[in-house]
């Protein structure tokens, strides 16, 4: 079994433009044109059997038409989904209600696209409301290739909010690429050992020899295999991590064990 736990698709209407803008902006070709459909044919294509779709409210406005249109589609076809808030959330407590009564998994937080820092006090209370409600919270992590300028969630950042929150959001968060887009050094020297899952989308073929590092000083049984679909093909990245100089126990933790654990909570 394989499950893929960073995808994102955008509804039809949007898809092409979305696509295009963020293509644009990020210098990153897509490798399906972001609709749902797109996305279970990829799953088709590489063998993977269950994707996780990442929305990101990037406006307070977008949440409830987000957060309904995950609960509805949530399970269907073998594609799961989090919820979204944005740190200017009106109700974040009510918000939060609605995803864990919709029965999602957790929620996606963005601070390059949101506008904010990880460890900002909005962030901080979001995942402190999450974690009371057991949710799990992703976060993209380390640079953006959009927003080069400043990076909104470094290792640093992460372990300020994890002295916050100490015991409260321990397991429960999820810091997308490895930790660190482009970090894997901070990531090996300050977060190797915390209580976060890493994921392995869009890193694993910038630095496979980093990440197997970052694997067997972090453990893999704290790894998520990912793919960061449309910006990755994820046969590709089946395939890479197939390869990788990892044990088989290790490969199966990886590609679906530790996901199933998270989506079963």
């Amino acid at each position: 079994m394989v499950i893929d736990f960073h995808t994102h698709t955008f509804p039809d209407k949007i898809a092409e433009r979305t696509i295009a803008h963020l293509s644009e902006v990020g210098k990153m070709p897509p490798y399906t044109n972001g609709t749902r459909t797109a996305l279970l044919q990829s799953m088709r294509e590489s063998g993977v059997d269950i994707s996780v779709v990442l929305p990101i409210a990037t406006v307070p406005k977008q949440e409830r038409s987000i957060n309904t249109l995950s609960a509805e589609l949530n399970g269907k076809d073998n594609i799961y989904y989090a919820g979204s808030l944005h740190p200017d959330c009106a109700d974040v407590e009510g918000t939060l209600d609605f995803i864990k009564a919709s029965g999602l998994f957790g929620i996606k937080l963005h601070p390059d696209y949101q506008g904010v820092d990880f460890n900002d006090a909005r962030c901080v209370r979001i995942m402190e409301e999450a974690a009371k409600r057991d949710l799990f919270i992703v976060t993209h992590a380390g640079i953006d290739v959009a927003f080069r300028e400043h990076v909104h969630c470094t290792p640093d950042m992460v372990l300020e909010v994890l002295g916050k929150l100490s015991g409260l959001i321990d397991n429960k968060l999820i810091l997308a690429h490895m930790g660190g887009y482009e970090l894997p050094g901070e990531v090996l020297e300050k977060l190797i050992g915390k209580p976060v899952w890493m994921d392995t989308a869009a890193v694993m073929d910038l630095y496979p020899e980093k990440c197997v590092e970052i694997i067997h000083a972090h453990g893999a049984d704290k790894i998520l295999f990912a793919t960061d679909s449309p910006w990755r093909s994820q046969k590709d990245f089946v395939d890479l991590l197939l390869s990788l100089p990892l044990t088989g126990e290790e490969k199966e933790q990886i590609l679906y064990r530790n996901a199933k654990t998270i989506l079963s909570k």
